[in-house]
């Protein structure tokens, strides 16, 4: 080698050499880092496919950035205290309603979802209903802008009916992207690139929530100068249209961020098996599966556990928002603020579940993330706007804290407190249950339980959301209400003590 010759060559390979000085060796450089991202690892995945891409991983994570807003925006902090305190006028009977239409959707889910990952499985390929499920979402949010106060009847039916297909889409959505998940990760990437994408999830739900806030409800209530005069667009804030606004942002934000996943993550090939003849042998395998869990029981028992803590985790979800905007009387700029706080912890607890997972593994994650997830909730049924922890009463006509109009009293950051844990653990709860299914379900027939992970998880929403919307209606209560949800909570903790973290074999 001639002497001119050996900087140049250190500065390409030597780590940490200067190679801005040689544009052909930076654009060498540029390409091969580029081609790190495209290029398959070796080894093999949790089902023994090869190894997606460090790209076409990230892109799988990204679905969750496109997708999860959905829940923060709609189902937790904006829409859907909209809908119960505004929408239907009444906290207690929104609240009942809220539960009911999450029972409806829940049922179509629990039917439907099974057959749909044992058809995956015959088909093959499962980016095709993603992109299906992706449309249906988009279609269901976009009309809630339509969503007027104190509507009644058929109007009231209407948006009820987009929030359950929404609800039905978006699950359906999970059945085949959580199967994509142990196919194109190593067994010891699995539970981390799960965490990432619960993570990137609620990141994304910050982001749109600060843009929500910032171009919507705070314009022309703060005298702030960074902020516009007036809100974007012409947004009327008396007619709730910041709100109404929240399930068109969604929809874009969904169509825009999920086309990373189509065009990085790769898909198993297509079996070349007919529509129906793929749907007939998808309704015999979970058939066939079913029957069969006697010979998977641990896998069945894992199942039959998630069925019930996981309903109890969409409960809290589903009921959160209404109960601390109708508790505290928060309106949208509280809300937003308390959405944007609770997804930043949130986004912590997709690492800590991550973590959690690979520390203590997938059985004891859950028992920590679930059973702090009840303890706190049922702490935060303590707090009140006059009182801390039941029993300490508050005056609500004493000085506030600070002038700020929201968030002022020693009751309100308390709470705030409390649900910031329940942010990270159920996040991390998540994660976790995903987690321990692809760590002990068999890889050849991995898609068909996770179909029946997610029936799972949904077969008794109409059960856990229903019995929430009754026991609130017959109590008058929404704190009483929410005891329903902790009740599902334990009775999964309970049966998760019956579960063994092993591989099952397929038979």
């Amino acid at each position: 080698m001639k002497p001119s010759d050996e900087p140049a060559s250190r500065g390409f390979d030597a780590p940490g050499g200067d190679v801005s000085g040689n544009p052909a060796i930076a654009a060498v450089a540029e390409a091969e880092g580029l081609a790190r991202w495209m290029r398959s690892p070796p080894g093999v995945s949790a089902t023994g496919d090869g190894i997606a891409s460090p790209l076409g991983q990230v892109s799988w994570a990204t679905f969750e950035w496109a997708r999860n807003p959905y829940v923060l925006l709609i189902t937790i902090y904006l829409f859907a205290p909209y809908f119960a305190n505004h929408v239907v006028g009444d906290g207690v009977r929104g609240q009942g309603l809220s539960g009911a239409i999450q029972a409806y959707s829940g049922i179509v889910i629990a039917i439907l979802a099974p057959f749909l990952g044992a058809i995956a499985d015959c088909g093959g390929r499962r980016k095709p209903w993603i992109a299906l499920y992706t449309v249906i979402l988009a279609a269901a949010m976009i009309p809630m802008w339509f969503a007027m106060p104190h509507s009644t009847g058929m109007n009231l039916f209407a948006i009820g009916a987009l929030i359950a297909l929404a609800n039905v889409a978006y699950e359906f959505s999970a059945v085949f992207h959580n199967s994509l998940l142990p196919t194109i990760a190593p067994v010891r990437g699995v539970a981390g690139l799960s965490g990432l994408g619960l993570a990137l999830g609620n990141a994304a739900g910050v982001v749109l929530l600060l843009f929500m806030l910032f171009a919507f409800a705070l314009p022309g209530m703060v005298p702030w100068s960074f902020l516009p005069a007036h809100p974007l667009f012409g947004i009327n804030q008396a007619l709730h249209e910041p709100e109404r606004l929240a399930g068109p942002v969604c929809a874009i934000w969904l169509i825009v961020f999920s086309v990373p996943l189509f065009l990085f993550t790769p898909d198993r090939p297509s079996s070349n098996t007919p529509l129906f003849q793929a749907m007939m042998q998808g309704v015999k395998s979970v058939i066939r599966t079913t029957r069969s869990l006697k010979h998977y029981r641990n896998v069945g028992a894992y199942l039959l556990a998630r069925l019930f803590f996981n309903d109890g985790m969409t409960a809290v979800l589903v009921f959160g928002g209404i109960y601390a905007s109708s508790t505290f009387h928060w309106g949208p700029i509280p809300m937003l603020i308390y959405g944007i706080e609770l997804s930043v912890f949130a986004v912590l607890g997709g690492f800590l579940g991550g973590w959690l997972d690979n520390h203590l593994g997938s059985k004891n994650a859950i028992f920590v993330s679930i059973g702090g997830t009840t303890i706190f909730g049922l702490l935060s049924l303590t707090m009140g706007p006059d009182r801390i922890l039941w029993f300490i009463p508050y005056d609500v006509n004493g000085p506030h804290l600070w002038a700020a109009p929201f968030f002022s009293t020693w009751p309100e950051l308390i709470f705030l407190g409390l649900v910031n844990f329940i942010a990270v653990l159920i996040t991390a709860g998540y994660a976790n249950s995903r987690t321990m299914l692809a760590r002990i379900a068999p890889p050849e027939r991995m898609t068909e339980f996770f179909g029946l992970y997610s029936l799972s998880g949904q077969s008794t929403s109409f059960l856990a959301t229903g019995f929430v919307g009754w026991l609130t209606l017959y109590s008058g209560s929404q704190r009483i209400g929410l005891l329903g949800e902790t009740l599902f909570l334990v009775i999964g903790l309970v049966l998760m003590f019956f579960v063994k973290e092993q591989r099952t074999e397929a038979i």
